[in-house]
């Protein structure tokens, strides 16, 4: 989806890259397997990706924004996968990939129902056994100042769990972080 330009300078920024990597990543995926091949939905500016890279054997990258997919073509194809469509109908085949991620991307999507369906592409193109795992921000005044002109749909916490249920997860988990109120959550495909 598109940014204003504050938004696009904060993630494209090497700040961001490193808040990424040193805190947000860790977190988000503390004991979490993520197998040998994982798609990232929303990847962006390659914030998350540029770790992921080096993470796991296989990394498929799904980003809506043509503009952007053709950057990260550029500046990461030689590493991962990267293809230009919409996680909410991702050109994927079926019970083929270890893991899902998405870091920070669901607020940026502007419907419940498109992040439903978003969640429901992400239990079709996991393996059984596989982890769908993520973060994303919290409603605040900050966030709501960055997405001035922008896509801003937050995702509730305490109805998530709920929500990835209904998509078919299992073993849900959602927790919020001490000191950001961030959030993460977890999910498996029996």
């Amino acid at each position: 989806m598109p940014m204003n330009e504050a938004h696009q300078a904060l993630c494209s920024s090497d700040e961001w890259a490193q808040t990424v990597k040193d805190r947000i990543l860790p977190w988000a995926l503390e004991d979490v397997e993520l197998g040998d091949d994982v798609v990232e939905i929303g990847p962006g500016y390659a914030a998350n990706l540029r770790v992921l890279v080096d993470l796991v054997p296989r990394l498929t990258a799904v980003e809506i924004d043509g503009a952007t997919a053709r950057l990260l073509e550029r500046d990461w194809g030689d590493r991962a996968r990267i293809l230009h469509a919409d996680a909410a109908q991702m050109p994927l085949p079926d019970a083929s990939y270890s893991a899902v991620v998405g870091f920070t991307m669901l607020h940026h999507v502007p419907t419940d129902a498109l992040q439903d369906r978003i969640f429901a592409e992400a239990f079709r193109v996991l393996r059984p056994g596989g982890v769908f795992a993520g973060s994303d921000s919290p409603p605040s005044r900050e966030l709501d100042e960055l997405h001035i002109g922008d896509v801003l749909n937050t995702v509730d916490p305490a109805g998530l769990p709920d929500r990835l249920k209904e998509a078919g997860f299992t073993e849900v988990a959602v927790d919020l972080h001490p000191e950001s109120g961030g959030m993460r959550f977890r999910a498996h495909k029996p």
